[in-house]
């Protein structure tokens, strides 16, 4: 876990905590609480590295070589 947490930061990292900072700022400011829960959701991606890369969110295929 602590790997996780403290490995592989990269721009898109630090760009969804941006994203969850802005989304947390405009919901304090505009009384638009739903915006918190977009900013959970880019905070989680950027803290546990989950989401997209940059390839997309493709399931890789199993190519068969047996031809």
């Amino acid at each position: 876990m602590k790997k996780i947490l403290f490995s592989n930061w990269h721009f898109m990292r630090f760009f969804r905590i941006a994203i969850a900072l802005f989304c947390a700022y405009t919901a304090y400011v505009q009384n638009q609480w739903i915006f918190i829960a977009f900013g959970f959701f880019f905070l989680f991606q950027a803290i546990f590295n989950l989401g997209c890369g940059a390839n997309g969110c493709n399931i890789p295929t199993k190519k068969n070589n047996d031809e």
